[in-house]
């Protein structure tokens, strides 16, 4: 039975875990860059359905990082980037139960914790950036702790980049 054999797997992988019904689980794949992403599994009559929610709607610059997810998603296994109505990111993605094995489970893990674990800075980077330099300056006006937004740093030691602008046409 494959609820089963998700149990057997979260248990062997030491994955913190919990049913959320008959046949739905939550999993907390820890990371490196985003600490913590929590993924559902739901277990339907003919596929295994994985959603992860990643990042809240961006504040700024939302259709590059749409077209950035577009591109990363052509490189994606068993998962792709998703948004909701309300414009938070999740990776989400199906498979067959009739493929499901204890190795492709564990490739579907993998692949959440992976995606959205490599590409969080990036994503905040792009959806966030203006607010990240002003918690950045406003740290260091307080003469508070950088640590945690070390990996922003490269965004406080460059001038912002402003949207590229168009040349003026001159009439002929």
């Amino acid at each position: 039975m494959v609820t089963e054999l998700i149990e057997q797997v979260l248990t062997e992988r030491e994955l913190e875990w919990e049913a959320t019904g008959d046949s739905s689980y939550v999993v907390t794949l820890p990371g490196t860059h985003k600490l913590k992403t929590a993924c559902n599994l739901i277990v339907g009559a003919h596929a295994l359905r994985v959603e992860a929610f990643v990042m809240r709607r961006p504040d700024e610059r939302h259709e590059d990082l749409w077209a950035w997810l577009l591109r990363r998603n052509a490189r994606m296994y068993g998962v792709a980037f998703s948004i909701d109505a309300a414009g938070d990111v999740y990776l989400t993605g199906r498979v067959s139960l009739k493929g499901l094995d204890a190795d492709e489970l564990d490739r579907l893990l993998g692949s959440v914790l992976t995606y959205a674990d490599e590409s969080f800075d990036t994503m905040l980077e792009i959806g966030f950036g203006s607010s990240i330099r002003r918690e950045w300056a406003w740290r260091v006006s307080r003469g508070e702790s950088t640590a945690n937004l070390e990996a922003f740093k490269h965004l406080v030691e460059q001038p912002e980049q402003q949207p590229e602008q168009k040349p003026e046409q001159k009439p002929q």
